[in-house]
Protein backbone atom coordinates (compact mmCIF):
# COMPACT_ATOMS: atom_id res chain seq x y z
CA UNK A 1 0.00 0.00 0.00
CA UNK A 2 1.62 3.55 -1.03
CA UNK A 3 2.15 5.95 1.37
CA UNK A 4 0.30 9.31 1.74
CA UNK A 5 1.91 12.78 0.99
CA UNK A 6 1.55 13.51 4.80
CA UNK A 7 2.94 9.96 5.70
CA UNK A 8 5.54 10.38 3.58
CA UNK A 9 6.53 14.30 5.07
CA UNK A 10 6.56 12.61 8.77
CA UNK A 11 9.03 10.11 7.75
CA UNK A 12 11.18 12.52 5.84
CA UNK A 13 10.64 14.91 9.14
CA UNK A 14 11.57 11.75 11.81
CA UNK A 15 15.07 11.21 9.55
CA UNK A 16 15.53 14.81 9.48
CA UNK A 17 15.38 14.88 13.24
CA UNK A 18 17.24 11.85 14.23
CA UNK A 19 20.23 12.69 11.83
CA UNK A 20 20.16 16.27 14.08
CA UNK A 21 20.02 14.65 17.08
CA UNK A 22 22.99 11.94 15.61
CA UNK A 23 25.42 14.99 13.96
CA UNK A 24 24.22 18.30 15.60
CA UNK A 25 27.21 19.41 17.03
CA UNK A 26 28.32 19.97 20.53
CA UNK A 27 28.16 24.09 20.31
CA UNK A 28 24.52 23.68 20.18
CA UNK A 29 24.51 22.11 23.82
CA UNK A 30 25.60 25.10 24.78
CA UNK A 31 23.82 28.47 25.86
CA UNK A 32 24.17 31.86 26.47
CA UNK A 33 21.69 31.60 29.68
CA UNK A 34 22.60 28.12 30.69
CA UNK A 35 23.25 29.34 34.57
CA UNK A 36 20.45 31.89 34.03
CA UNK A 37 18.17 30.03 36.68
CA UNK A 38 20.62 28.10 38.29
CA UNK A 39 23.32 30.52 39.35
CA UNK A 40 22.13 33.92 38.21
CA UNK A 41 24.74 35.83 39.74
CA UNK A 42 27.94 33.76 37.81
CA UNK A 43 29.07 36.60 35.45
CA UNK A 44 29.11 39.15 39.01
CA UNK A 45 30.81 36.47 40.65
CA UNK A 46 33.53 36.19 37.89
CA UNK A 47 34.55 39.31 36.97
CA UNK A 48 35.02 40.52 41.02
CA UNK A 49 37.75 38.06 40.75
CA UNK A 50 39.50 38.98 37.53
CA UNK A 51 38.58 42.17 37.77
CA UNK A 52 40.82 41.99 40.75
CA UNK A 53 43.90 40.16 39.78
CA UNK A 54 43.99 42.35 36.76
CA UNK A 55 43.87 45.17 38.39
CA UNK A 56 46.96 43.79 41.03
CA UNK A 57 48.44 42.15 37.94
CA UNK A 58 47.66 43.43 34.31
CA UNK A 59 49.98 40.29 32.79
CA UNK A 60 47.10 38.11 34.52
CA UNK A 61 45.10 38.75 31.63
CA UNK A 62 47.00 37.13 29.48
CA UNK A 63 47.45 34.84 31.62
CA UNK A 64 44.09 33.53 32.24
CA UNK A 65 43.01 34.15 28.05
CA UNK A 66 45.55 31.54 27.69
CA UNK A 67 44.81 29.33 30.33
CA UNK A 68 41.38 29.12 28.14
CA UNK A 69 42.79 28.46 25.10
CA UNK A 70 45.31 25.60 26.18
CA UNK A 71 42.82 23.84 27.81
CA UNK A 72 40.50 23.76 24.56
CA UNK A 73 43.22 22.37 22.13
CA UNK A 74 43.78 19.74 24.44
CA UNK A 75 40.74 17.08 23.85
CA UNK A 76 38.55 19.80 24.21
CA UNK A 77 37.30 22.68 26.38
CA UNK A 78 36.78 20.41 29.54
CA UNK A 79 39.05 22.28 32.41
CA UNK A 80 41.58 19.10 31.91
CA UNK A 81 44.78 21.69 32.06
CA UNK A 82 43.64 22.31 35.72
CA UNK A 83 43.78 19.20 36.60
CA UNK A 84 46.79 18.50 39.35
CA UNK A 85 49.07 15.34 38.43
CA UNK A 86 47.43 12.05 40.88
CA UNK A 87 49.87 8.83 42.05
CA UNK A 88 48.21 7.30 39.11
CA UNK A 89 48.03 10.03 36.23
CA UNK A 90 50.10 12.59 35.08
CA UNK A 91 48.12 15.20 33.80
CA UNK A 92 49.01 18.05 31.40
CA UNK A 93 50.25 21.58 33.52
CA UNK A 94 53.79 19.75 33.27
CA UNK A 95 53.43 19.14 29.83
CA UNK A 96 56.25 20.88 27.61
CA UNK A 97 53.67 23.40 26.23
CA UNK A 98 52.80 24.11 30.05
CA UNK A 99 55.44 23.35 32.46
CA UNK A 100 56.65 26.72 34.33
CA UNK A 101 54.58 28.72 31.75
CA UNK A 102 50.80 28.28 32.46
CA UNK A 103 49.47 30.87 35.26
CA UNK A 104 46.58 31.67 36.55
CA UNK A 105 45.73 28.94 38.63
CA UNK A 106 45.37 30.69 41.74
CA UNK A 107 43.05 33.58 40.58
CA UNK A 108 40.67 30.33 38.89
CA UNK A 109 40.68 28.58 42.09
CA UNK A 110 39.82 31.60 44.13
CA UNK A 111 36.54 32.24 41.09
CA UNK A 112 35.64 28.47 42.10
CA UNK A 113 35.37 29.12 45.40
CA UNK A 114 33.00 32.02 45.69
CA UNK A 115 30.68 30.57 42.72
CA UNK A 116 30.58 27.13 45.03
CA UNK A 117 29.39 29.64 47.81
CA UNK A 118 27.05 31.06 45.89
CA UNK A 119 25.91 27.74 43.68
CA UNK A 120 27.16 24.79 45.26
CA UNK A 121 27.57 21.91 42.57
CA UNK A 122 26.47 23.92 39.51
CA UNK A 123 29.04 25.92 37.37
CA UNK A 124 31.78 23.83 35.72
CA UNK A 125 35.25 24.69 35.74
CA UNK A 126 35.86 24.45 32.11
CA UNK A 127 32.83 27.05 32.15
CA UNK A 128 34.71 29.42 34.27
CA UNK A 129 37.87 28.77 32.29
CA UNK A 130 35.50 30.59 29.18
CA UNK A 131 33.98 33.39 31.53
CA UNK A 132 37.25 34.16 32.74
CA UNK A 133 39.21 34.69 29.56
CA UNK A 134 36.12 37.16 28.33
CA UNK A 135 36.16 39.14 31.29
CA UNK A 136 40.18 38.95 31.38
CA UNK A 137 40.15 41.28 27.76
CA UNK A 138 37.23 43.49 28.90
CA UNK A 139 39.05 44.13 31.78
CA UNK A 140 42.14 45.24 29.49
CA UNK A 141 39.72 47.52 27.33
CA UNK A 142 39.08 44.80 25.01
CA UNK A 143 35.42 43.85 23.59
CA UNK A 144 32.73 42.18 25.75
CA UNK A 145 30.85 39.24 24.39
CA UNK A 146 28.22 37.08 25.21
CA UNK A 147 30.32 33.51 26.45
CA UNK A 148 28.08 29.86 25.31
CA UNK A 149 27.99 28.10 28.70
CA UNK A 150 27.22 24.79 29.61
CA UNK A 151 30.19 22.29 29.78
CA UNK A 152 31.19 19.79 32.05
CA UNK A 153 34.46 19.17 33.41
CA UNK A 154 36.68 15.91 32.42
CA UNK A 155 37.50 13.71 34.99
CA UNK A 156 41.48 13.14 33.35
CA UNK A 157 43.81 14.97 31.67
CA UNK A 158 46.46 13.75 29.49
CA UNK A 159 49.83 14.55 29.79
CA UNK A 160 50.49 12.83 26.49
CA UNK A 161 48.01 14.79 24.35
CA UNK A 162 49.21 17.76 25.91
CA UNK A 163 52.79 16.62 24.74
CA UNK A 164 51.66 15.90 20.86
CA UNK A 165 52.16 19.57 19.54
CA UNK A 166 48.18 20.53 18.98
CA UNK A 167 49.36 23.28 20.66
CA UNK A 168 51.62 25.25 18.65
CA UNK A 169 55.17 26.21 20.32
CA UNK A 170 56.17 30.02 19.81
CA UNK A 171 58.45 28.49 16.82
CA UNK A 172 55.57 27.72 14.67
CA UNK A 173 56.01 28.03 10.99
CA UNK A 174 53.22 29.78 8.84
CA UNK A 175 51.86 26.09 7.70
CA UNK A 176 51.99 24.16 11.50
CA UNK A 177 50.15 27.35 12.57
CA UNK A 178 47.20 27.49 10.32
CA UNK A 179 47.51 22.94 10.55
CA UNK A 180 46.90 22.84 14.09
CA UNK A 181 44.38 25.31 14.11
CA UNK A 182 42.46 23.83 11.34
CA UNK A 183 42.75 20.53 13.12
CA UNK A 184 40.46 22.03 15.53
CA UNK A 185 37.96 23.71 13.29
CA UNK A 186 39.68 27.23 13.35
CA UNK A 187 40.14 28.82 10.32
CA UNK A 188 43.38 30.58 9.08
CA UNK A 189 41.70 33.77 9.84
CA UNK A 190 40.55 32.34 13.10
CA UNK A 191 44.28 31.59 13.89
CA UNK A 192 45.36 35.30 12.88
CA UNK A 193 42.58 36.63 15.51
CA UNK A 194 43.18 34.63 17.99
CA UNK A 195 47.03 35.51 17.54
CA UNK A 196 46.02 38.90 18.38
CA UNK A 197 45.59 37.87 21.97
CA UNK A 198 49.46 38.34 22.09
CA UNK A 199 48.32 42.11 22.25
CA UNK A 200 48.48 41.51 26.30
CA UNK A 201 50.43 38.81 28.81
CA UNK A 202 54.71 38.49 28.85
CA UNK A 203 56.74 35.69 27.51
CA UNK A 204 59.73 34.04 29.03
CA UNK A 205 63.21 34.21 27.07
CA UNK A 206 63.64 30.98 26.32
CA UNK A 207 60.61 30.88 24.22
CA UNK A 208 61.58 34.06 21.83
CA UNK A 209 65.57 33.76 21.99
CA UNK A 210 66.28 32.21 19.07
CA UNK A 211 63.97 34.73 17.23
CA UNK A 212 65.85 37.53 18.52
CA UNK A 213 69.23 36.11 17.88
CA UNK A 214 69.02 33.92 14.57
CA UNK A 215 65.79 35.05 12.98
CA UNK A 216 66.46 37.92 9.92
CA UNK A 217 62.77 38.83 9.62
CA UNK A 218 63.15 41.03 12.66
CA UNK A 219 63.68 44.76 13.48
CA UNK A 220 67.62 45.07 14.56
CA UNK A 221 66.91 47.43 17.31
CA UNK A 222 64.07 45.87 18.39
CA UNK A 223 66.19 42.56 18.99
CA UNK A 224 68.52 44.46 20.32
CA UNK A 225 66.60 45.59 23.28
CA UNK A 226 65.31 42.04 23.81
CA UNK A 227 68.64 40.18 24.24
CA UNK A 228 69.30 42.87 26.60
CA UNK A 229 67.42 40.84 29.20
CA UNK A 230 67.78 37.53 27.40
CA UNK A 231 70.93 36.30 27.01
CA UNK A 232 72.21 34.29 24.25
CA UNK A 233 73.40 31.04 26.21
CA UNK A 234 70.72 28.52 27.54
CA UNK A 235 69.87 26.81 30.59
CA UNK A 236 70.56 29.73 32.97
CA UNK A 237 67.72 31.44 35.70
CA UNK A 238 67.53 34.21 33.01
CA UNK A 239 65.64 31.28 30.63
CA UNK A 240 62.87 32.89 33.21
CA UNK A 241 63.09 36.53 32.26
CA UNK A 242 60.06 38.00 30.73
CA UNK A 243 59.07 40.45 28.38
CA UNK A 244 55.71 41.95 27.31
CA UNK A 245 54.44 40.64 23.83
CA UNK A 246 53.05 43.51 22.71
CA UNK A 247 55.94 46.50 23.51
CA UNK A 248 53.90 49.25 22.60
CA UNK A 249 50.57 49.16 24.66
CA UNK A 250 51.12 45.80 26.72
CA UNK A 251 48.57 46.20 29.28
CA UNK A 252 45.35 47.24 26.64
CA UNK A 253 43.80 44.54 24.37
CA UNK A 254 43.75 46.41 21.24
CA UNK A 255 45.08 45.81 17.50
CA UNK A 256 49.09 47.49 18.44
CA UNK A 257 49.78 43.92 18.08
CA UNK A 258 49.60 43.96 14.51
CA UNK A 259 51.11 46.76 13.87
CA UNK A 260 54.01 45.72 15.44
CA UNK A 261 54.20 42.77 13.05
CA UNK A 262 53.85 45.34 10.17
CA UNK A 263 57.23 46.90 11.79
CA UNK A 264 58.53 43.26 12.12
CA UNK A 265 58.99 43.28 16.16
CA UNK A 266 56.80 40.75 16.94
CA UNK A 267 58.45 38.90 19.90
CA UNK A 268 57.88 35.00 18.91
CA UNK A 269 59.15 33.36 15.60
CA UNK A 270 55.21 32.40 15.56
CA UNK A 271 54.11 35.94 15.60
CA UNK A 272 56.28 37.61 12.49
CA UNK A 273 55.50 34.59 10.64
CA UNK A 274 51.68 36.36 10.62
CA UNK A 275 53.55 39.21 8.18
CA UNK A 276 56.23 37.75 6.29
CA UNK A 277 55.57 37.70 2.87
CA UNK A 278 53.09 34.68 3.14
CA UNK A 279 49.47 34.36 2.80
CA UNK A 280 47.99 36.00 6.34
CA UNK A 281 49.82 39.41 5.57
CA UNK A 282 46.75 40.76 4.39
CA UNK A 283 44.87 39.75 7.16
CA UNK A 284 47.70 41.35 9.32
CA UNK A 285 47.39 44.62 7.30
CA UNK A 286 43.19 44.89 7.32
CA UNK A 287 43.29 44.18 11.81
CA UNK A 288 46.43 47.01 11.62
CA UNK A 289 43.99 49.36 10.06
CA UNK A 290 41.05 48.66 11.22
CA UNK A 291 40.70 47.86 15.36
CA UNK A 292 36.94 46.80 15.01
CA UNK A 293 37.34 44.40 12.43
CA UNK A 294 40.34 42.88 14.91
CA UNK A 295 38.03 42.80 17.49
CA UNK A 296 35.08 41.30 15.62
CA UNK A 297 36.77 38.56 14.28
CA UNK A 298 38.49 37.79 17.88
CA UNK A 299 35.00 37.40 19.48
CA UNK A 300 33.97 35.29 16.76
CA UNK A 301 36.81 33.19 16.95
CA UNK A 302 36.80 32.78 20.30
CA UNK A 303 33.58 31.82 20.79
CA UNK A 304 34.16 29.11 18.01
CA UNK A 305 36.90 27.88 19.93
CA UNK A 306 35.16 27.37 23.65
CA UNK A 307 33.05 25.30 21.36
CA UNK A 308 35.94 22.97 20.67
CA UNK A 309 34.13 19.00 21.76
CA UNK A 310 32.80 19.94 25.10
CA UNK A 311 31.75 17.56 27.61
CA UNK A 312 27.58 18.14 27.62
CA UNK A 313 24.53 16.13 28.89
CA UNK A 314 25.29 13.66 31.38
CA UNK A 315 29.06 13.67 30.17
CA UNK A 316 31.91 14.52 32.75
CA UNK A 317 30.84 15.98 36.11
CA UNK A 318 31.16 19.50 38.15
CA UNK A 319 34.32 19.33 39.87
CA UNK A 320 33.56 20.81 43.50
CA UNK A 321 37.84 21.80 42.74
CA UNK A 322 39.09 22.64 39.68
CA UNK A 323 42.27 20.85 40.67
CA UNK A 324 41.44 17.10 41.02
CA UNK A 325 38.22 15.43 39.70
CA UNK A 326 35.51 14.69 42.47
Amino acid sequence: MALSFSSKALLHFCFVLFMFLLLGSSSAQLSENFYAKKCPNIFNAVNSVVHSAVAKEPRMGGSLLRLHFHDCFVNGCDGSVLLDDTSSTKGEKTAPPNNNSLRGFEVIDAIKSKVESLCPGVVSCADILAIAARDSVANLGGPLWKVKLGRRDSKTASFSDASSGVIPPPFSTLSNLINRFKAQGLSTKDMVALSGAHTIGKARCITYKDHIYNDKNIDSLFAKSRQRNCPRTSGTIKDNNVAVLDFKTPNHFDNVYYKNLINKKGLFHSDQVLYNGGSTDSLVKAYSNNPKAFEYDFVNAIIKMGNIKPLTGSKGEIRKQCRRAN
